[in-house]
């Protein structure tokens, strides 16, 4: 993370009950710094307004109708502000929320082809409640108490990889190969092994004054990219017209993805709630029966639980926030706020809503507190009301301070005993799941497995968690949840 010589003080008066509630000198933090920090990371994240809407709003329910694009952008920021806010000043830690990657693509793809959206909201409230539950009775806490410590940070690592892999793939610096290629090379650089799009190669200049500014212990560094990095888009825009990536429907390979850096026309305007409460609960088991309800039930639970498990690892040891077993200090609390994400998200309509892996370039910038998310969520707020002024920031001006955390997570490989086989193999299939299979469940799922079966297979069996064997069977389960739902439908 950056290096910042900016020396913290204890302020007095209403800043320094401010200070003694986040604990903000405690943690060798400043509000500056915090302030910045939230800053950072809702610029990294803001995207997921854009975003959210084309996943949810390309899906079509079992009846046929599509959710409106606009309000899904509204509910969105709504949710995420709502929960990131409540996460900074109940939890206190710098960990901010938006909808889950990756749950929303399961809801649009699968869930919703078979159930109305109210319905397929339903299921996701119906998970979070479960999740709270485990969480409030210890057992997530204790799940994550049961994790081995080079376990811990071998997802440190691979959620680093995972978050470089997103910047560089919402950034276009690598492309998937289309399968008529006719080649084993599943992804390639930029197109035809050249960054020969204007949004790319703005990528990478970010990049590169991103990483100046960090290895300068710059303060602010990354927010200055941040910053930088837009300016110089807009002005690239301006002089090539390099457009969109996608033009009416067609694909347009040297656009900008999602948000096309121009000065926008308005401010803003009122946003339109209407989806939130739109909400079945028992719909889905009646018109999918309960089986098959239960078991996307246990899909969402089973992806939302470790993708929040494993970012909390990442994000506390990037924050240098562990004590020293490892864990998060007053993580029951954190996880049982965290499963509210999953009913809020659920309640708008916005879809399951956790721990953003994003918040680790706040972090980087400085932010050690909860603070720093009030900050971020504040603007989440604030961003339903003035989109368009949000929408000047391309991702391609975010997605280099993805690439600089990455880099900096890396450092927790160290902690690794590569030394010992049996310990090496779950964790380098931890590693490189995540990033190859774009997702930090499988990579999670992937290494447990892997420990026990090594642990068991050199005489270790006695020394994993009890906990450990229940979780490797579930995630068994999990991977094989498509035969299962086969052979029972």
């Amino acid at each position: 993370m950056s290096q910042s010589t900016e020396a913290p003080s204890q302020p007095p008066g209403r800043i320094g009950a401010v200070d003694r509630y986040f604990k903000i000198t405690e943690r060798g933090s400043t509000v500056t710094r915090e302030v910045r920090g939230g800053l950072v990371s809702f610029f990294a994240m803001a995207y997921i307004i854009i975003l959210n809407p084309l996943i949810l709003g390309s899906g079509v329910d079992v009846e046929g109708n599509q959710l409106s694009i606009v309000e899904i952008a509204a509910v969105t920021a709504f949710t995420a502000g709502v929960m990131t806010v409540a996460f900074g000043a109940i939890a206190r830690y710098p960990f901010a929320f938006a909808t889950g990657l990756g749950i929303n693509s399961l809801v649009a793809v699968t869930i919703a082809r078979q159930v109305t959206w109210s319905e397929a909201m339903g299921l996701i409230v119906i998970e979070g409640v479960i999740i709270v539950i485990l969480a409030v009775s210890g057992f997530r806490t204790a799940v994550f108490d049961a994790i081995p410590a080079d376990l811990k940070s071998a997802i440190a690592v691979g959620i680093g990889l995972f978050i470089a892999m997103v910047g560089f793939v919402d950034s276009g610096f690598v492309r998937r190969l289309p399968d008529a290629a006719g080649t084993t090379v599943p992804v390639g650089l930029g197109i035809e092994g050249s960054i020969a799009s204007w949004p790319t190669a703005v990528f990478a200049f970010g990049l590169l004054l991103c990483g100046v500014l960090v290895a300068r212990q710059m303060r602010g560094g990354i927010f200055i990219g941040i910053v930088v990095t837009t300016v110089v888009a807009i002005i690239v825009e301006a002089v090539t017209n390099a457009g969109p990536s996608f033009v009416d429907g067609e694909s347009s390979p040297t656009g900008w993805n999602l948000a096309v850096p121009v000065l926008p026309d308005s401010l803003g305007g009122m946003p339109n709630l209407s989806l939130i409460g739109q909400v079945d609960l028992i719909g889905a088991f009646v018109r999918i029966g309960p089986l098959a309800a239960s078991l996307f039930v246990f899909t969402l639970l089973l992806a939302n639980f470790f993708d929040a498990m494993g970012t909390f690892t990442g994000l506390g040891k990037e924050a240098g926030l562990m004590d020293e077993q490892g864990n998060l200090p007053n993580m029951k609390t954190a996880l049982v706020v965290e499963g509210f994400g999953a009913v809020a998200g659920g309640f708008t309509s916005s879809s399951s809503n956790t721990v953003f892996l994003e918040s680790a370039t706040g972090i980087a910038e400085g932010a050690r507190t909860g603070l720093a998310n009030i900050i971020t969520g504040v603007l989440f707020l604030l961003a339903m009301f003035f989109t368009p002024l949000y929408e000047v920031v391309p991702v391609e001006a975010a997605a280099p301070a993805l690439v600089i955390v990455g880099a900096l997570m890396m450092s927790q490989i160290v902690h690794i005993d590569f030394t010992r086989f049996s310990i090496a193999l779950p964790a380098f299939l931890t590693i490189v799941t995540m990033p190859f299979t774009y997702s930090i469940a499988n990579g999670i799922g992937i290494g447990f497995v892997a420990w026990v079966v090594m642990a068991t297979a050199t005489g270790r069996a006695r020394t994993v968690h009890p906990l450990l064997w229940v979780v490797a069977v579930a995630f068994l389960v999990f991977f094989a949840i498509g035969p299962i739902t086969d052979v029972l439908a």
